[in-house]
């Protein structure tokens, strides 16, 4: 039985007439949907559409507990995302409710709005945060750089010695979950390698604390503790001595930067980072699997970008946009938003918006650039270059390694996480076959990575990634 969308009373009374501009009550006044249900989880598509139509470009939903407007119309998000007008705000204290004490302590999405990262900040602090990053990013996202080089070798291997992993627990053939066992752990390993955790045993727990925040377990908060503390402890370290990683790269680019701001800045690298690429990587696998958005078609044509791209637009790894709050009184459809309430946009329901679809087909040879999976404006993500090579090596990786590779359960059945935010699923079950190792094709300009580099000595490698394997099979 289709769920319905649980509703007190329609707002339709306060608009009688299309576009109406008659007065509505405040935000904690109307009545609300509950954003995580059961279909915004297993079908977003008929959530987002339902909701479009009862309220229209935005609606009034309840996010675990407290009200929020969320932005559905593409030309609306993108409008919010630009910000033309200065009206967003990014930081918590231009939330009212906030400010008067209105929000429950224990509000779990408390701790990302009070992380005081670049993306909760507005203006000169915000530009001088994200100039950092997008200087100490650059010596990883140019492909000339030899930092670029090393890190694609090493997600190259980190890829292989997973999958060998998984044929060693599994035999040529068999059942896997490449969300725990390959999607999520990948870009753990690299985020490691970006922030210059040593390379000793001592790594792998550090790793294995990202991996219990990320799931959010009973667990979790000893584990964000113990991480919290490590990252700052790297990033003093840095400060004292410089070395060839992200925290030294971007002290060089802003020497102003304190380790409590530089801490901070890793600790939203770990976190949202981290989740966003290894979603990319699941998200994108799950899309070519079914073949039903035009992923498949484009990776079996050699472009596995384009593929990304599809994935992207069908399920984008942050389905929701954590908070903006106007700073005046702004109009955003058929409501009137008051300065100081919250507001999420939605990627993932901007993308369904007949505006952005156009009456395109999923059977052409490219799907739109206009997406918003990437965010836009002054806060778009500067590691988008990054997370996508990670991904483009990750699905290589897979669709080489494994001859055949099916889903375990019918699509409709994939366990998918509840999230405000994240897209991404629980886990992905496969039933796979091992390819026979091929020659690879190598990359005009560019020395190819070794056909099995883990095999070819990057540092570290298997010891790492079977402890890391080892201890995810017992948490």
């Amino acid at each position: 039985m289709e769920q319905q969308i649980p509703r007190a009373q329609s707002p339709h009374a306060e608009f009688p007439h299309s576009g109406a501009s008659a007065p509505h009550p405040p935000l904690e006044a109307l009545a609300r949907t509950t954003l995580l249900n059961r279909d915004y989880e297993s079908r977003p598509a008929a959530f987002y559409e339902r909701l479009r139509a009862e309220y229209g470009p935005v609606a009034p939903v309840d996010v675990l507990g407290v009200p929020v407007w969320l932005v559905l119309g593409y030309s609306q998000v993108l409008d919010v995302l630009r910000d033309a007008r200065g009206v967003w705000s990014r930081r918590v204290d231009s939330w009212r409710a906030y400010r008067e004490g209105r929000v429950p302590a224990d509000w779990p999405m408390l701790p990302v709005v009070e992380s005081d990262s670049s993306g909760f900040r507005d203006g000169a602090e915000s530009t001088r945060l994200r100039s950092a990053w997008s200087e100490g990013l650059r010596a990883f996202q140019e492909r000339g750089r030899p930092q670029a080089r090393e890190l694609e070798r090493a997600v190259h291997a980190y890829a292989d010695e997973l999958i060998t992993v998984i044929a060693e627990n599994g035999g040529r053939s068999g059942w896997a979950d490449l969300s725990a066992q390959y999607a999520r752990p990948l870009p753990l390993m690299v985020t490691g390698r970006l922030i210059g955790f040593p390379t000793d045993s001592g790594a792998d727990e550090m790793i294995m604390d990202l991996w219990r925040v990320m799931d959010a377990g009973p667990d979790a908060q000893e584990a964000s503790d113990r991480l919290m503390a490590r990252v700052a402890e790297v990033c003093a370290e840095r400060l004292r001595e410089p070395r060839e990683d992200l925290p030294s790269y971007m002290l060089a680019a802003a020497p102003d930067l304190t380790a409590e701001e530089l801490t901070r800045e890793m600790a939203m690298l770990t976190g949202l980072a981290t989740d966003v690429t290894g979603n990319l990587i699941c998200n994108t696998v799950t899309e070519v699997l079914i073949g039903e958005t035009g992923a498949r078609d484009s990776l079996s044509a050699g472009m596995i970008k384009e593929a990304i791209n599809r994935a992207s637009i069908a399920h984008p790894p942050m389905a929701n946009l954590a908070f903006r709050w106007p700073r005046s009184d702004v109009r955003l459809g058929r409501f009137r938003i008051a300065a100081g309430d919250p507001v999420m946009v939605s990627p993932a329901a901007a993308h369904l918006d007949p505006a952005f679809t156009g009456g395109g087909t999923q059977d052409s040879v490219y799907s739109s650039r206009a997406h918003l999976a990437w965010s836009a404006g002054p806060h778009a993500c500067l590691g988008r270059d990054l997370a996508t090579t990670i991904t483009m090596i990750a699905v290589e990786r897979v669709f080489h390694r494994f001859a055949s590779l099916e889903l375990a359960l019918p699509p409709d059945r994939l366990p998918w996480r509840s999230s405000p935010l994240i897209r991404g699923l629980r886990s992905l079950p496969v039933n796979y076959a091992l390819a026979e190792e091929l020659p690879e094709r190598p990359d005009p300009g560019d020395p190819a990575p070794p056909r099995d580099a883990a095999a070819a000595g990057e540092p570290g490698t298997k010891p790492l990634v079977r402890r890391i394997m080892r201890l995810m099979r017992r948490s």
